[in-house]
């Protein structure tokens, strides 16, 4: 059952990555750094201070800027192209050293699920910042952090939980994809609007 657990480990982490990219990354290097476990694949490269310090530091920036109205949804806008490749990445790099025929489609599907974290979680942020107060940005910010802890977590220690926490993410945001991206259309084009200098209003983004 090798194969699954390192599997399930690409692909949680690929999730969470597009949750929280950077806590991801230094989580997982502490974990291996510190014995708890033995990263599969290309994931080892992740056991470096260097790394580890990089990670921890762009998620302190990320999490301040993620529980600021506007400034989280212009840094979403940002990480789509960040977040994205990098749960590809992740998932390719953990399953790299497994025949083609599993480290391809995991990429893919790494990238694929962090699409999918990341857009549900931008999508959200939409709502909360055409609403008048930051209690709900907070709210959010705190309860994706978690998420993204515990995902990881999970990934490394639980390969059966988070697979099938995968499997219920993956049909409920196939359910919900239409409402996900017209956010995500909505999103852009705030952030758009806001660059422009006419702010987040309902009329500046339909």
């Amino acid at each position: 059952m090798e194969w699954f657990s390192t599997l399930s480990l690409a692909l949680g982490s690929a999730w969470t990555s597009g949750i929280n990219l950077y806590a991801t990354v230094a989580v997982l290097g502490l974990l291996q750094k510190f014995g708890a476990t033995k990263l599969p694949g290309g994931l080892d490269a992740l056991d470096n201070w260097w790394i580890i310090g990089f990670g921890i530091g762009l998620y302190l920036i990320e999490f301040f800027a993620d529980k600021i109205p506007y400034v989280d949804s212009v840094w979403d806008v940002v990480h789509t192209f960040i977040r994205v490749p990098a749960g590809a990445v992740v998932a390719y790099a953990a399953t790299n050293q497994m025949d083609a025929s599993i480290y391809i489609p995991a990429a893919l599907v790494g990238g694929g699920l962090a699409l999918s974290s990341h857009g549900t979680k931008t999508a959200l942020r939409v709502g909360a910042n055409l609403s008048p107060e930051p209690v709900s940005n907070w709210v959010l910010s705190l309860s994706e952090d978690a998420i993204a802890f515990v995902g990881i977590f999970l990934a490394v220690f639980a390969p059966i939980v988070i697979a099938s926490i995968l499997v219920i993410f993956a049909l409920g945001f196939i359910w919900f994809f239409p409402k996900v991206f017209r956010r995500l259309r909505r999103m852009f084009r705030a952030v758009g609007a806001f660059m422009q200098g006419k702010g987040f209003s309902d009329e500046a983004v339909r």
